[in-house]
């Protein structure tokens, strides 16, 4: 994923881990976390590759913390 702002016009690369059920669903996340976080619009943004993360894969906690997980109870 590459990011790029109307202050810093240069690309940064960087890699961002979503749960979510669909590619669509992922892009739709990764969005609205960059722009609520970041300011950024949607045409700042450039999603190079979207692919699945193997459990071993997984770097950030929360998504270790729900791959963990055998079922979950929604109230």
């Amino acid at each position: 994923m590459l990011i790029s702002h109307d202050k810093n016009p240069t690309w940064q690369e960087f890699v961002q881990e979503v749960r979510a059920l669909s590619e669509k669903e992922a892009l739709e996340k990764v969005y609205s976390l960059l722009g609520s976080r970041h300011k950024l619009k949607r045409h700042h943004i450039k999603i190079v590759e979207v692919k699945p993360v193997e459990p071993g894969e997984a770097t950030k906690p929360y998504i270790l913390q729900l791959l963990k997980l055998e079922r979950l109870v929604k109230r």
